[in-house]
């Protein structure tokens, strides 16, 4: 390659391989910093750290998040909550360097209204992460520039006749062209593409997720500027992440 000509740009894999997050009290393992373009990925089972996690979150956890788990009417969706806040203050605090209950987490400005509803922030952002959680089954992503994740368990055939609007014209092509028994995996896996850089951009679901395309195929289409994969995880569920370039600023889809 000529020194005249520009490099690539990075690229992720296209399933990528989360860690399982072990349960209290056993320690994370020391971490290095992410590097660009590569998210570290922690899977946190309910099932194996609900007991673990209900009698550590009050050593753990802030009162907003205290009260927010005792709001959860279902007991499974209150385990789930708990699972997946402890375990993002143990890897912030372990990449930090402090204790889980001191890590400060503030939100960015919302970059559609400038609100401070954006993407949830740590003071100075010389780390980002996200995280996302479906019944049973969460997901934590850190990463050295913005970054977006999302775990969403399968839909019904019915939800994706009642969905149909959420995808890009060129997606619903996409999944119309699939046999019928692989439409609902396919569609968790826009879903989940779409929704991972939705959070990486700190919109969120205020954007309309029709106007972005991410793919239906195996092999994601990132939008502009971001880098995009899915993530593997247990059977039924579909899971991505989304990881902003190096060097690419703005906060607004292209």
């Amino acid at each position: 390659m000529s020194l005249l000509e520009p490099s690539p740009p990075p690229a992720l894999d296209s399933l990528l391989l989360p860690t399982a997050l072990p349960p209290l009290p056993a320690a994370l393992p020391p971490l290095t910093d992410p590097g660009p373009g590569r998210p570290q990925l922690w899977l946190v089972a309910t099932a194996v750290h609900e007991e673990t996690a209900a009698r550590y979150a009050p050593l753990v956890l802030g009162p907003s998040e205290l009260a927010r788990a005792e709001e959860f009417r279902r007991p499974t969706d209150r385990a789930t909550y708990l699972c997946a806040h402890v375990g993002l203050r143990r890897v912030l605090g372990n990449h930090l360097g402090v204790a889980p209950r001191t890590v400060s987490v503030a939100r960015a400005p919302c970059p559609c209204c400038g609100a401070p509803h954006g993407r949830p922030v740590l003071p100075g952002e010389s780390l980002h992460f996200s995280l996302s959680h479906c019944e049973g089954l969460s997901l934590i992503a850190v990463a050295a520039a913005p970054v977006g994740v999302d775990v969403e368990p399968v839909p019904t055939p019915q939800t994706l006749v009642e969905a149909a609007d959420v995808v890009h014209p060129v997606e619903a092509g996409e999944l119309a062209a699939l046999a019928p028994a692989l439409r609902p995996a396919a569609f968790a896996r826009v879903w989940t593409r779409k929704e991972a850089y939705l959070k990486g951009l700190g919109i969120g679901l205020g954007a309309d997720p029709s106007t972005e395309y991410v793919g239906a195929g195996e092999v994601p289409a990132a939008p502009a500027g971001w880098l995009l994969a899915d993530i593997a995880v247990p059977s039924g569920h579909r899971a991505a992440v989304a990881v902003r370039r190096e060097g690419v600023g703005g906060a607004g889809p292209d």
